[in-house]
């Protein structure tokens, strides 16, 4: 085997144009394929992230009608629903799978929340204790919610530093006022994202799915939430997970485990109301397939020039096994059989074709490095695809070395040693 790779690589040498047009068609598909790949993965890293967000790996379970989350906003709030208790709470951070919970009620489209007689129309948030960690929030100035607030039902805010921004204009909101349906809230502190995340939003669709409020988020105590807004109000469930594959699991024993406790199963059957999260993942692994079917029908384009490839070896082993027909006669008649030199060829085609395999994914690489650079489209370089794509370029030199290598087998040593 040795032998026959030493020779392989003399012959490849000796005729480097030749081999390197031949190895073109192995190269281009290769690393077209690689290239495709690696958009593929990194595209649906993307899109992962984009649904997902900054890694808080937070999924949200609230109550569901049908298929469509109840808007305690605009919807009358059925009878019979239980309250979600501290223990319920407990129960709830638990679960396999999850890390921490929190209770929290929120309006998305505000109206009577100004500061002086400026209106905001960002979000409003009536949050528990465990909600800023859950979500990766950070006291960036002011102070905190603390126990005597949720005790005392203290009417004070904190701002994220968009709505800070927005109310505020970059002057310091610590200790103003602001108006909440009548109610006078002070504002005790800013936080912010301990991480910062941006999707990528490249049309109107992204823009709808991905793009939050400009305005920002404004958080008070769930306890004191009901001085402004209704006071049967179910909570919704922030549910931290401890991976990002976990996150449908805990959504999914979370919403079962509330339905089933705190829905009476009346209200089940006649209104079909239950406890539900949304599979962010599942969106993901939707808009994934999307993006796969169309890619696959690129690589089934891009492995038609591995089939021209693979031609071309064919042929330029046919026209070895022709030039060095003397040489296979003499070695046949100095009583080399016929497995030697069927062994000799498919090793010259297999070595030549993982050569250009080699290349291509080389070349694949550089392919999609310089695409996510100039063209801002993201990619992640698999090693399986990388490794799959050098085995099957070295199984396409076994496939079309195999006629050629059988034909110079099977020479007459004779009628070898006779030609010129």
């Amino acid at each position: 085997m040795k032998e026959n790779i030493r020779l392989s690589f003399q012959g490849i040498w000796s005729h480097k144009m030749r081999s390197f047009l031949t190895m073109l068609g192995i190269i281009i598909g290769i690393a077209s394929i690689i290239t495709i790949v690696s958009t593929i993965r990194g595209t649906n890293e993307q899109i992962k992230q984009n649904l997902i967000g900054a890694g808080n790996n937070a999924v949200v379970v609230q109550v569901y009608q049908n298929d469509y989350a109840m808007e305690f906003q605009w919807t009358q709030i059925p009878e019979g629903i239980k309250p979600i208790d501290e223990k319920m709470r407990n129960h709830l951070a638990n679960i396999e799978g999850a890390a921490d919970a929190s209770l929290f009620t929120s309006r998305n489209y505000l109206d009577g929340v100004y500061y002086k007689k400026t209106a905001f129309n960002g979000e409003l948030y009536g949050i528990d204790s465990h909600y800023l960690d859950i979500y990766g929030y950070e006291l960036s100035y002011g102070r905190g919610f603390t126990d005597a607030d949720y005790e005392r039902m203290t009417k004070c805010v904190l701002l994220d530093q968009r709505a800070a921004s927005t109310i505020f204009s970059g002057a310091n909101p610590i200790g103003e006022v602001l108006e909440i349906r009548g109610e006078p809230f002070t504002v005790i502190g800013v936080v912010a994202m301990n991480s910062s995340f941006q999707p990528t939003i490249e049309s109107m669709q992204d823009y709808w799915m991905y793009a939050e409020t400009t305005s920002g988020k404004i958080f008070m105590t769930n306890a004191a939430w009901p001085t402004v807004y209704k006071y049967d109000e179910p909570y919704s469930v922030a549910i931290q997970a401890k991976t990002t594959d976990d996150m449908a699991k805990v959504s999914q024993k979370a919403g079962e485990l509330l339905t089933a406790n705190l829905i009476p199963e009346e209200l089940r059957m006649s209104s079909q109301i239950s406890y539900k999260g949304r599979n962010l993942m599942e969106d993901a692994q939707q808009l994934q397939q999307i993006t796969n079917s169309t890619s696959q029908q690129l690589i089934w384009i891009a492995s038609i020039s591995l089939l021209v490839g693979g031609i071309g070896v064919m042929n330029i082993m046919l026209v070895s096994v022709t030039e060095r027909t003397r040489e296979i006669g003499l070695k046949k008649a100095i009583g080399a059989r016929r497995s030697r030199i069927l062994g000799q060829f498919l090793t010259e085609a297999s070595v030549l074709t993982t050569i250009g395999g080699l290349l291509g994914v080389l070349a694949g690489i550089i392919m999609a490095r310089l695409i996510s650079q100039f063209m801002g489209i993201p990619t992640a370089v698999s090693v399986p695809s990388i490794i799959l794509a050098t085995a099957f370029s070295m199984v396409i030199g076994l496939v079309f070395g195999l006629l050629p290598a059988v034909k110079a087998s099977k020479l007459n040593p004779i009628e070898a040693l006779r030609r010129e």
